[in-house]
């Protein structure tokens, strides 16, 4: 149904949490879901799928880049990739968010 991007940047800690964060924060903030509601009425579920893409994946608190998203059944999966700026303490992580629901039989 929505699948939107963002771009989250830690500019003086290399945190993947942090810039995981931000990249999710970023992407979400380009959406409106007036679709939620139908779902809702239908007894649907909303489905929220995020990818981030970060140097260090084993270093990210999957749960708290989870709190960025507000409603649905999220599910949160580090991957390598992002970017740690060279010569810098910048660290870039990039995210995908894939909404879809689910509805009872």
């Amino acid at each position: 149904m929505v699948l939107e991007f963002g771009m989250g940047v830690d500019v003086h800690g290399q945190d993947c949490t942090k810039a995981a964060r931000r990249a999710v924060f970023d992407a979400i903030r380009h959406s409106s879901l007036p679709l939620l509601g139908q779902i809702r009425e239908r007894g649907g579920t909303m489905l929220v799928e995020v990818t981030v893409a970060v140097p260090e994946p084993d270093s990210v608190n999957l749960e708290e880049v989870k709190s960025e998203l507000p409603h649905g059944e999220v599910t949160v999966h580090a991957v390598p990739g992002g970017l740690r700026v060279p010569n810098s303490d910048a660290l870039i992580a990039c995210a995908s968010i894939h909404v879809s629901a689910r509805y009872p039989e």
